[in-house]
């Protein structure tokens, strides 16, 4: 580990992940902890924060567009028979304290906060772990508690009128290159036949990496995939899909998805045999 504010992960003594948790960011951003630099066992980074087509995206984290009309996400807000709208709604995510920290994980306690109240209180546990000699797995829970009084309700763009933008939840900005990444699942492959489809199972290919994202319980599996290719790469699980998700005071939200980094251009059998591996399913 470093310092308080920068643990480091690492996997069979190599550093593969970053975790900041107090990224100075502006209000318009939704300023929350997150993982980046993420990268593979031999060092290639997977991951991207800030980058110059979409700021907001911050490397690995939790990330939801509308909680009660607050953005958790950055950027405009998708507002019903407007379009994205520029918005002073932002929320941020402030590290309250770590329960747990290792050299290969940590548990950590956030207050998710939006014009001067506390909206939501989480439990994030983080763990790495060695699978092969050029494979490691990210596990990453996330747990969110209702902190006040009143119903809470999860949306998204899809949710508010905007199809195929079911976005929020987990979120994994991937590396930018020349080329778009192949994504597949264990049945299809391409943008339109994964995106929005439930999948055990999502793999992004780069040029000398692959990443694949796993719902480790069957409630997660339940979501469906968020993937943008062309654009930039990027793929989420989507808390609020068809529909708006809602939480009752002191009630909580638990999702669990685990992603494999490995060096290399992983098929299909390949893929599903690290994530069994990796989930012990």
């Amino acid at each position: 580990m470093t310092g308080d504010d920068t643990p480091v992960l690492r996997v069979a003594g190599r550093p593969v992940a970053r975790y900041l948790t107090r990224p100075g960011l502006p209000a318009r951003l939704s300023p929350r902890p997150c993982l980046h630099p993420v990268t593979t066992l031999a060092g290639t980074p997977v991951t991207e924060f800030r980058p110059a087509d979409h700021l907001h995206h911050l490397g690995v984290g939790v990330a939801v567009p509308d909680v009660e009309g607050h953005n958790f996400w950055g950027g405009r807000t998708y507002v019903r028979g407007r379009g994205p709208t520029e918005l002073d709604n932002h929320g941020a995510q402030r590290h309250t304290a770590f329960q747990l920290r290792d050299p290969d994980g940590f548990v950590e306690e956030l207050r998710w906060v939006a014009a001067g109240t506390e909206l939501l209180r989480e439990r994030r546990t983080v763990a790495a772990t060695e699978l092969t000699a050029n494979a490691w797995a990210l596990d990453f829970t996330f747990s969110l508690t209702n902190a006040t009084r009143v119903l809470l309700t999860f949306g998204s763009p899809a949710t508010n009128g905007r199809p195929g933008a079911a976005y929020g939840g987990f979120f994994w900005r991937a590396r930018k290159e020349g080329a778009a990444p192949r994504v597949f699942t264990a049945g299809r492959e391409g943008v339109p036949e994964v995106h929005g489809h439930r999948a055990d199972w999502l793999a992004l290919s780069g040029d000398t990496w692959t990443l694949v994202f796993a719902g480790a319980t069957e409630r997660t599996r339940r979501d469906p995939w968020f993937v943008r290719t062309e654009e930039y790469p990027g793929v989420g699980s989507s808390l609020a899909h068809d529909d708006r998700v809602a939480v009752a005071p002191g009630d909580t939200l638990v999702r669990r998805i685990v992603t494999v980094v490995a060096d290399g251009r992983l098929d299909g059998d390949g893929a599903a045999a690290l994530v069994r591996k990796a989930v012990g399913r």
